[in-house]
């Protein structure tokens, strides 16, 4: 059984993810669901063997060694993709991300014109957050192909693994991937300071010591870029925030309100007609953004967003709503995206969730209620399954 068949599948069905699990059929996300193809069950031996197929050797060390391993593959210019190989009860098993070999610039991805002026910055950190395949990784290369096309910058770049390839344009761009070109995030942002970079993107800020360097480079006169996983800006500040230690925190309050430009949480709503589109949460630092961060009011955050629209502020709300004037949305997916929405606020309110004193998220932050529903709803658009691609004569389908 052959890899490659699944993986050519994946593509030909414009799948974001191919899953390999153990007992279980091979599975493709597609407009954001789940589908289980239709060959034989797949064991995890018959995984295994797969994953060994296009690893190297290190990387089939690490994999024995540490039961999990990230890599990214490629056949030929147009099929790449970002693999995590991990183990489970049932064996061996996977999940294969597909890779856009095409940068889609800010026009195509629709993203509002106050995420080209972040883009356009000399320095500072923009954050880009959001669950896990929300678009983050596609946005930020968005921004940095803008950044190549327009501008004599050093762009370099630390990623595990290095997703989008920028090929250099009007800027230098310097790819690093975690494993293969440097050993870890922290050990690449200290090199990095001495690279000469004008802009920096960071893959993930994962840790301490990553986010400390992030914030140093951002002061120190360069655009940071990085990612997040996190719902909206107060709680991107929060979470950055509290990877430090109680007696660093308030200068970590100071150094964060004077290099944040923007933070940009997002995510994927399914179209009306199929596919996906994005939706986003943006705030802007401004000067009374910026004292709210060094007086620890983040409380009052959501309302700078919800006045800040000369700024080019938004609420998640705001976007929502007006995805659904536009047609691209039904009435029912606004209405679960804010109840989603208003649901993770209101987990801050479990116990324990509140040490220190804090008032329930969605109390501090405002939390709009889900917009409601003018006249009868509107009937779910039923997806139309893409039709199956050349795999189907080798015996695969939905």
């Amino acid at each position: 059984m052959d890899i490659t068949e699944f993986l050519k599948f994946t593509l030909d069905n414009k799948a974001s993810d191919l899953h390999l699990s153990g007992g279980n059929n091979p599975m493709v996300r597609i407009d954001g669901d789940l589908r289980r193809i239709k060959p034989d069950i797949l064991q995890g031996d018959d995984i295994r063997g797969m994953l060994f197929s296009v690893m190297t050797e290190d990387q089939r060390a690490s994999y024995e060694r540490d039961f999990e391993v990230d890599f990214a593959i490629a056949f030929g210019p147009n099929a790449r993709f970002r693999v995590n190989a991990f183990t489970s009860r049932a064996g061996s098993a996977a999940v294969f991300r597909v890779i856009p070999t095409v940068i889609p610039t800010m026009e195509q991805l629709s993203l509002p014109p106050v995420i080209k002026r972040l883009a356009e910055l000399e320095k500072g950190l923009v954050l880009c957050t959001g669950p896990t395949g929300s678009g983050k990784s596609t946005t930020l290369a968005s921004m940095i192909n803008h950044i190549n096309e327009k501008e004599p910058v050093h762009i370099l770049t630390v990623e595990d693994p290095v997703e989008f390839f920028h090929p250099s344009k009007k800027a230098l761009v310097n790819h690093r991937e975690i494993g293969n070109d440097t050993k870890s995030f922290a050990r690449a942002l200290k090199s990095a300071l001495r690279e000469d970079p004008d802009v920096i993107l960071v893959g993930e800020m994962r840790d301490y010591e990553t986010i400390a360097l992030a914030l140093t480079a951002s002061e120190t006169g360069h655009l940071v870029f990085g990612t997040l996983h996190s719902n909206n800006a107060a709680k991107t500040i929060d979470r950055i925030i509290d990877v430090f230690p109680a007696a660093e925190k308030e200068m970590v309050r100071a150094m964060l309100a004077s290099s944040i430009q923007g933070i940009v949480a997002q995510t994927l709503l399914p179209k009306a007609g199929g596919g996906r589109c994005a939706a986003h949460e943006i705030m802007v630092g401004t000067n009374a953004v910026r004292n709210l961060i060094r007086e620890n009011q983040l409380a009052q955050v959501y309302s700078m967003i919800q006045t800040g629209a000369r700024y080019g502020m938004q609420t998640m709300e705001d976007s929502v709503n007006d995805l659904l004037s536009q047609g691209l949305i039904t009435p029912e997916t606004a209405h679960n995206a804010m109840k989603s929405g208003a649901e993770a606020e209101s987990a801050d309110d479990l116990p324990g969730a509140q040490a220190g004193g804090k008032a329930p998220v969605a109390a501090r932050k405002g939390a709009p209620p889900a917009p409601a529903s003018k006249g009868p709803a509107a009937p779910a658009v039923k997806k139309t399954p893409p039709p199956v691609a050349e795999g189907d004569k080798e015996g695969y389908s939905f």
